[in-house]
């Protein structure tokens, strides 16, 4: 998924630093001054999220789908635990059990079914196509919280109907065999247990430090791809001599930069940038991932995901847009 173990833009809680957000997940946006620094933090946002799904696809070329997943996230969540600890002091990380646990189920949710699934889906689907249909996620997340209550304008509700047009246009290559099915449910049922994950945390008793959140998160979610891995017998016949070093690259990329640089800029964002503009991340980072997916891996650009994909992007746009002026 884009983000490293947290909803890039959830609704915030009364404790949170993070301002109050609207139907779909955005946060309303006060005024804020845009600097140079904001449109470097932006750039990383866009194109570092943008490109996982591109390192995702190159890791599990030949490193097992959980267990380099559990190993992606139990070492970003420690690097980012022992960063808090070091900039902010031991007692940042000081957490109750409440919390902790609701951390930990958040973390299971975004980390083991959001982005595990994805791990796994693209084992057998082109990364593009794995971005595009994680990019409906603000769409379940309209739809999950009307379901508690919250009632979402005409923009917001027509964002959703384009959003589903573009999920059954960018299904067509599984009902079609040009991928496997199996592979594209995978990520609708991430998606959607991504968004689960989301509006979950903005409901339950969570850390107020987000940083100390995100690091519970990513170790427990990474704890549990990594017992998923072994239970699935992962380990059986791994040969970690045999790993291609641009699998082992890609890895520490996704660790480093997906998992610890972009996280950091986004939630310096949240902080000094208007939120409707870090929001822009929700349209763009799947686009930069289509490119890039064409572009290393020579993935196939076929109208189903051009079409489908521009479909949900405009879907996308129209949730964040009314959420702009909400």
């Amino acid at each position: 998924m884009t983000s490293p173990a947290v909803d890039p833009a959830p609704e915030t809680r009364p404790a949170a630093p993070e301002p109050r957000t609207g139907a779909a997940g955005v946060p309303a946006a006060p005024a804020r001054r845009i600097t140079g620094a904001v449109w470097a933090a932006l750039g990383i946002v866009y194109v570092v999220w943008g490109s996982t799904y591109l390192g995702i696809r190159i890791v599990v070329e030949t490193l097992p789908p959980f267990l380099s997943g559990g190993a992606r996230f139990i070492t970003a969540g420690l690097l980012l635990a022992a960063i808090v600890a070091w900039r902010q002091g031991p007692a940042a990380l000081k957490v109750t059990r409440r919390e902790l646990g609701s951390a930990a189920l958040v973390g299971l949710l975004l980390i083991l079914g959001g982005n595990g699934l994805v791990v796994l889906a693209e084992t057998s689907i082109p990364s593009g196509l794995a971005a595009l249909l994680v990019a409906a996620v603000p769409v379940w997340v309209v739809l999950i919280r009307t379901l508690f209550g919250d009632r979402p304008g005409l923009g917001a509700l027509g964002g959703v109907l384009l959003g589903f047009a573009g999920l059954a246009v960018l299904t067509v290559p599984g009902l079609s065999g040009e991928v496997k099915i199996g592979g594209v449910v995978l990520v609708l049922v991430a998606a959607l247990l991504w968004s689960v994950g989301s509006v979950s945390s903005a409901r339950l008793p969570m850390p107020a430090n987000p940083f100390t959140a995100s690091a519970y998160e990513m170790l427990a979610g990474g704890l549990a791809a990594l017992s998923l891995g072994l239970v699935r017998g992962e380990h059986h016949g791994l040969d970690l001599g045999a790993v291609s070093g641009r699998s082992w690259a890609a890895l520490a990329y996704l660790v480093v930069f997906g998992s610890l640089v972009a996280f950091t800029a986004y939630a310096w964002l949240l902080q000094t940038a208007p939120v409707s503009l870090a929001a822009t991340y929700a349209y763009v980072n799947p686009v930069v991932a289509v490119l890039l997916g064409a572009l290393v891996l020579n993935e196939a650009l076929t109208w189903p995901i051009l079409l489908g994909g521009a479909i949900v992007v405009g879907g996308v746009c129209l949730i964040v847009s009314t959420e702009r002026r909400g």
